[in-house]
Parts: structure tokens; C-alpha cells; sequence
């Protein structure tokens, strides 16, 4: 996909009021390529799941799909799972963002807090985890409810319920971090 053209024309989907161009599919390349990353930890899983994942989504251009975007995330969701059933991989954190200043003493920290976070998350069940991911990857609840398969109505409630448990997982990774 890097500088060649994704598309040539704007798709329309019949049921949304979606149009989808270029500069569209660019936009949630990147968006997904840090949620599916975050999932997964590794840059090279985020990237041919991403690319699969807009694949799919190009071959289904102009079918009854109700909104795109939410349709792509659920697509990479699914194939983030297919992945993790088929190879028990070892995760790294791999950052994809901007590169910082280097610090040592903080990058230590930052390696340390990433790590018990992953770990909290990887405590939690798939579709917490998932929530919580495309929660702070900006999505509206009613894109969550659409990607997961439930009424928006609900959404705010599971984003709560998904909170605490990372919240009291978090916590017990502290804890277990600092006995070991």
C-alpha cells in the first residue's frame, strides 16, 4: 500500500451513508495498525492483519455493509483471534508511534508499565480486552456495539465492566510483579 494508490475511485456501501476514499482507508490504515497492535504487540502481526483486513474490505465494496469502518475493526478482530488460536507466539512491544527523546531511566519505567499493562490485558477475556482497545482508539459506542455484536445501548455498560476487571487485574499484576 505504501505509495501506491489503494483505490481508484470512492466506494459507496448501500445501507450507509458512508462514502469511503483514499484519504479515508489511509486514515483508518493507521488506526487500526495501533489497535491490532496493541492487541497484538508485534508490528509485523498489526501490519498483515491490517492489510488483510483492508483487503476484505476493498473485495466487499459496494455490498449491504452498515458501517465500514466498524465492519474493518471487527474483521481484524476476528482475524487477531484466528491468529492467536493457530501460533502461541511470543509477544513484544514494539512502539509504531513517533520516536521520543531517548532517556534511559524512563524509557526503563515506560518498558516496565507497558509490560505490567499487557500483562493485565492478557488477563482479561478477548472481548474486554477488545473494548477497552477500541475504546482508546477514539471509536464511538455505537462502532464498538456494531464490532462486537451487540445493541449500542449496552456498550457504555461493558466499557464499565471491562474497566474494573483490567482495573483489579492491574492490580494484581502489581502485585505478583513486586513478589516475584
Amino acid at each position: 500500500m505504501a505509495g501506491g494508490r489503494l483505490i481508484d475511485r470512492s466506494l459507496e456501501w448501500t445501507g450507509s451513508d458512508e462514502e469511503v476514499d483514499e484519504a479515508t482507508l489511509r486514515a483508518w490504515r493507521l488506526a487500526l495498525l495501533r489497535y491490532v497492535h496493541r492487541l497484538t504487540g508485534s508490528a509485523d502481526q498489526a501490519e498483515d492483519i491490517a492489510q488483510e483486513s483492508l483487503l476484505r474490505l476493498l473485495r466487499e465494496g459496494g455490498t449491504t455493509i452498515h458501517s465500514p469502518r466498524a465492519w474493518l475493526f471487527r474483521v481484524a478482530s476476528n482475524l487477531v483471534r484466528d491468529q492467536a488460536r493457530r501460533s502461541a507466539t511470543s509477544q513484544r512491544v514494539v512502539p509504531i508511534d513517533v520516536p521520543r527523546e531517548e532517556r534511559p531511566d524512563l524509557d526503563y519505567e515506560r518498558a516496565e508499565r507497558i509490560a505490567l499493562v499487557r500483562a493485565a490485558l492478557d488477563r482479561l477475556v478477548s472481548r474486554d480486552r477488545e473494548i477497552l482497545m477500541m475504546r482508546e482508539s477514539g471509536f464511538a459506542y455505537a462502532e464498538i456495539a456494531e464490532a462486537i455484536g451487540v445493541r449500542t445501548e449496552s456498550v457504555a455498560t461493558l466499557v464499565m465492566r471491562a474497566l474494573g476487571r483490567f482495573r483489579r487485574a492491574f492490580e494484581k499484576q502489581e502485585l505478583d510483579d513486586a513478589s516475584a
